[in-house]
């Protein structure tokens, strides 16, 4: 996917949060959004790059596309 391509539904800055209040907040916000949107994800902590992939594996999101801050998540359907 090309950023330009698709615009985001949603868009969060997280800024620094760090994994598990960032993992608790993001998934409030994907379950108020419907199956099959978009998230575009800002998140600046360190951790961000190893744990958004294996996050969306884990709860069936799919990580459309990321390049460290920023992440696209699709919100998985049903």
């Amino acid at each position: 996917m090309d950023a330009a391509e698709e615009r985001e539904d949603e868009l969060w800055d997280a800024g620094y949060l760090g994994c598990g209040e960032l993992v608790l907040q993001l998934k409030a916000r994907l379950k108020a959004m419907q199956g099959g949107q978009l998230l575009k994800l800002i998140a600046r902590d360190l951790g961000a790059p190893e744990d958004m992939p294996v996050w969306c594996k884990l709860t069936g999101h799919t990580l459309v596309k990321a390049c460290h801050p920023e992440y696209w998540i699709r919100k998985k359907k049903g």
